[in-house]
């Protein structure tokens, strides 16, 4: 399993040469989550000139969402906002991608592993298909209209978010879908899940027990972590790209506190020798610059 990330500024992650097999062009990846046993992971990746792979089949169940630039997935053409997810042994089209496109790459049950295949030449389950999806021009749909999302405590569903699906399978409930916050929305009990859930914030703002989201922070988190009061941007509220490895069940607690208790034993005012108390600072990097530096707010 991967370890959980929780929470993480991909500008602070460096940047890799791009796990890519059977491609011509440049590319590097910052990696958000990875789990070193079986290759899954979730990647942020830049092209640096222009890229292209012929028509294939992925090791790993694959899933691409456009950031900004423009990819050809076969004969459809995705920029901000598209997405084509492929499952494993499914016939992927040829892909190009111009230079400067960034691009946010999920892999599943697998690796980078990659066999190139004439254009006519299949190894699918008949239930296997390739989505692709400019997501751009679907509408969002209120939770209250189907969406098993959210519920409250009574299992109402909440108001004040919606979603556009971007692919579940039918047998696991895997999803990835996309989800937005009106401003000031809020939720306020901890809540934690018997599914692994991560997510990219890619529009607004959030704050909740383990800090602030805002474009390109990034959680991945196992089941059974409890999180929460929730609290999105009062300006523009919040947009993620959120993925689960099943429905996402909510399992909420009321009144939660976190109590610590005890007597100083060699520190505090009876101990003036003891080491002063030093402010604590985010784990984060300077490598974007100074913490003062507006950007991190």
């Amino acid at each position: 399993m991967r370890p959980h990330v929780e929470l993480v500024d991909e500008r602070d992650l460096i940047w890799h040469t791009a796990e890519f097999e059977h491609a011509e062009g440049i590319a590097l990846q910052r990696n958000l989550s990875y789990d070193e046993e079986d290759g899954s992971a979730s990647l942020k990746v830049l092209f640096t000139t222009d890229w292209s792979r012929p028509a294939g089949v992925h090791e790993a169940d694959t899933e691409w969402y456009v950031l900004s630039g423009r990819v050809t997935v076969g004969d459809s053409v995705l920029e901000a906002e598209g997405f084509w997810m492929a499952p494993a042994g499914a016939l992927t089209p040829a892909i190009k991608a111009e230079k400067g496109t960034e691009i946010l790459l999920f892999r599943e049950h697998g690796g980078w592993g990659f066999t190139p295949a004439d254009a006519d030449r299949r190894r699918l389950r008949p239930d296997e298909k390739l989505i692709v999806l400019q997501t751009s021009g679907m509408p969002w749909i209120d939770v209250r209209d189907g969406s098993p999302m959210r519920f409250d405590l009574g299992g109402t569903p909440v108001p004040g978010l919606s979603i556009k699906m971007l692919h579940r399978d039918e047998k696991t409930g895997f999803y990835s879908r996309l989800i937005k916050a009106e401003p000031g929305w809020r939720e306020e009990p901890l809540a934690h899940h018997p599914c692994t859930e991560e997510a990219y914030c890619l529009a607004g703002a959030f704050d909740y027990n383990y800090g602030k989201m805002w474009p390109g922070t990034y959680f991945w988190r196992p089941p059974l972590i409890r999180h929460g009061d929730f609290t999105a941007g009062a300006d523009e509220g919040c947009t993620w790209i959120v993925r689960s490895d099943s429905d996402l069940v909510d399992w909420y607690t009321s009144d939660a506190r976190v109590v610590m208790e005890g007597r100083a034993t060699n520190w505090g005012p009876e101990h003036p020798h003891s080491v002063p108390p030093r402010f604590v600072e985010p784990v984060r990097s300077r490598s974007v610059g100074a913490w003062e530096d507006p950007s991190y707010q």
